[in-house]
């Protein structure tokens, strides 16, 4: 056993491998404080991630042209089974194993967007870290044309246990629909929000230097008279597939409609094997074109249009990202380390002057009223943790060549 550990690793960088390794196998708090070997991270910040949810935007779009409850409940299951893939698998395509994103500082930013094709209208993306001890990330995904709006913040425990990394991941998101069409008069709700919650992470392969993510436990989407539980079963040490899930789409209590159950891999396909729409079998192919965000510029106090400020994510990280791609791990580290060192030197200062940071986009609050309203549908535990208010502040961006 003792020969294969790091087995993947770069020969330069074992070392510092099996240290890790022995660091995080006797560490008692939460593993996102640790630093990782450069070679381990990847060149994106996690203020990124939020872009997963949208990789497909003709199925976020689709969710607004249900014509029933029941056909929406399931065009939800299918946009958020469509977004594993990318927040969960994508880096083994990309880098061959899954690598861990830059931890991102207080008042980071990204935006984003993607275009209007095919009249399924444009769909703008903005993220904010809104909290960096916890480490907590907010977003909205907003399709105006549609009157689709997706607020959220995300936030990750970690632990080590059996040689694996445990991510008990915290936050949740409101999804809201508009009735574009619903008139005081209809009797039609001028609005449906929906709950979604988050699965639970597993890390495994770290001995080999070739971490992958196995989802676990139990995730839902509330809304709409529907409850979807969508179950992770996952491979363990001795039976089961990959990236395997169940989702059951259930009437709420009390209201009508049709049980559906889908099965398959997440990363792959899947099918119903209860229910259905029109006795269509297939449920749907992750397999099919992605298309990535068009990173815009929110730019910073008076700076020009179209140029990007310095809390904007892919200029605050460019050198460590630059490090990382070209394998120059001493610069990565290096650039990494200026960066952290400058950020504690702001709290440092904040503390002296008696100040705070002041968020740009959010605004925290205490608990959030839809999570309780819906989260009681499905009997889930309320969250303990701050919710975030989008203060529906979209900055005027412009395209960022070469981003």
């Amino acid at each position: 056993m003792t020969e294969q550990v790091g087995e993947a690793v770069p020969a330069s960088q074992r070392g510092s491998w099996t240290s890790f390794l022995k660091s995080i196998a006797s560490f008692s708090g939460d593993l996102s404080s640790m630093t990782a070997p450069p070679f381990i991270l990847s060149p994106v910040s996690l203020t990124e991630f939020p872009a997963y949810w949208c990789e497909r935007p003709e199925l976020f779009a689709a969710i607004a042209d249900a014509k029933s409850d029941e056909d929406r409940a399931l065009a939800v299951l299918k946009w958020f089974i469509s977004t594993l893939k990318g927040q969960y698998t994508s880096r083994n395509d990309t880098m061959g194993s899954e690598k861990k994103p830059l931890n991102p500082v207080l008042g980071e930013l990204f935006y984003g967007m993607w275009p209007d094709k095919g009249g399924r209208g444009q769909t703008d993306l903005l993220v904010e870290q809104v909290s960096h001890h916890p480490p907590i990330t907010a977003y909205v995904i907003e399709n105006k044309a549609k009157g689709l709006k997706l607020v959220g913040h995300n936030a990750q425990k970690t632990s080590f246990s059996g040689g694996s990394i445990i991510v008990k991941q915290i936050g949740h998101a409101i999804l809201t629909v508009k009735n574009l069409s619903a008139s005081s008069a209809s009797g039609a709700p001028p609005v449906t929000e929906y709950l979604i919650t988050l699965p639970r992470l597993r890390i495994d392969g770290l001995w080999y230097g070739s971490p992958y993510i196995e989802l676990c436990e139990t995730s839902y989407i509330v809304g709409g008279g529907f409850v979807s539980t969508v179950e992770y079963k996952g491979k363990g040490y001795f039976s089961g597939k990959s990236h395997s899930f169940k989702a059951t789409v259930s009437p709420a209590p009390g209201a009508p409609g049709r049980e559906h159950v889908v099965e398959g891999l997440w990363h792959t396909t899947s099918k119903f094997v209860k229910g259905g729409v029109s006795g269509k079998g297939d449920f749907h192919d992750v397999n099919g074109p992605k298309e990535e965000v068009t990173v815009v510029a929110g730019g910073g106090d008076g700076a020009p249009e179209g140029e990007m400020g310095e809390f904007e994510t892919r200029k605050l990280w460019r050198l460590v990202a630059k490090g990382i791609r070209e394998g120059d791990f001493e610069s990565a580290s290096r650039e990494k380390g200026r960066i952290e060192n400058e950020q504690r030197q702001r709290r440092r200062d904040e503390v002296a002057a008696g100040t705070s940071w002041a968020l740009k986009h959010f605004t925290p609050i205490a608990s959030d009223p839809v999570y309780e309203r819906l989260g009681a549908l499905a009997k889930i535990q309320p969250p303990t943790e701050d919710a975030y208010v989008f203060l529906d502040n979209w900055p005027k961006t412009a395209p960022v060549s070469g981003a």
